[in-house]
């Protein structure tokens, strides 16, 4: 195994220890490297990535699920949707600006819940991971995880996310509002060459969830990536043999 497959393995398992342990680790690291090889088989190696990235995965679903985690945070917060500001200007116009904002709260309020379905799924997708997947992983593009956990779950996440933005938007005015104007708006772009907006609100809250959770997904597995030893958990103990 290379220095580098090593050190990305000792990425994944991250996530905090005291000063003290932390040198223990970074010891027997040096032991091992030293040695030329881990005494670990494949399998071993594997089933190590796999629960981490399984703590990383629920680490990045705590956070986008937590309250205010979509709202508070701008890297993931749910705007009106950017291609429709004209029909966010007529409802506005109208006398809805409170109702925009209580819409826009609404759809990042369904996001967090809708979130927290998402651990099983992530679970399930790892358990599935074979050993060329892993090694494809810790050898890839810093994203390669984040790319793995999309092509394997988005779908399946699309469509347990979806009922619980209908459930969320179902109870704001706003939503009986939007389907007539955005049809509206987009008969009229037809004719004067502007971009349709899409009338399903369910579908843009649902897919910019997903996009935010994948987003701190991406940003985790990128940090550990580039400060491969930044931390560490009792399973990189027990991987390496760490007494």
């Amino acid at each position: 195994m290379t220095k580098t497959v090593f050190s990305l393995i000792v990425a994944f398992v991250c996530t905090s220890c005291s000063s003290q342990n932390l040198q223990g680790v970074l010891n027997q690291a040096n032991q091992v490297l030293n040695s030329g090889g881990t005494g670990l088989s494949n399998d071993e190696v594997i089933s190590g990535l796999k629960q981490a990235l399984e703590v990383g995965a629920q680490k990045s679903v705590d956070f986008a699920g937590k309250d205010g985690g979509f709202w508070n945070d701008a890297r993931i917060k749910i705007p009106f949707p950017p291609e429709a500001e004209k029909v966010k200007t007529t409802l506005t116009g109208i006398g809805m600006t409170k109702q925009v904002e209580d819409f826009e709260r609404t759809m990042n309020k369904a996001a967090e819940t809708a979130v927290k379905e998402a651990v099983p799924v992530f679970v399930d997708a790892i358990k599935g991971m074979s050993v060329q997947d892993g090694f494809a992983i810790l050898k890839g593009e810093e994203n390669a995880a984040t790319t793995f956990l999309r092509q394997r779950t988005g779908d399946v996440l699309s469509g347990k996310f979806r009922p619980i933005v209908e459930k969320a938007t179902d109870q704001v005015a706003l939503t009986s509002y939007w389907t007539p104007l955005a049809n509206g708006y987009n008969s009229a772009a037809m004719f004067t060459g502007g971009k349709a907006v899409d009338p399903d609100l369910n579908a843009y809250v649902t897919a910019k969830a997903i996009d935010g959770l994948f987003t701190l997904i991406a940003e985790q597995e990128m940090k550990i990536r580039k400060d491969p030893l930044a931390r560490t958990t009792d399973l990189l103990k027990r991987v390496f043999g760490q007494p």
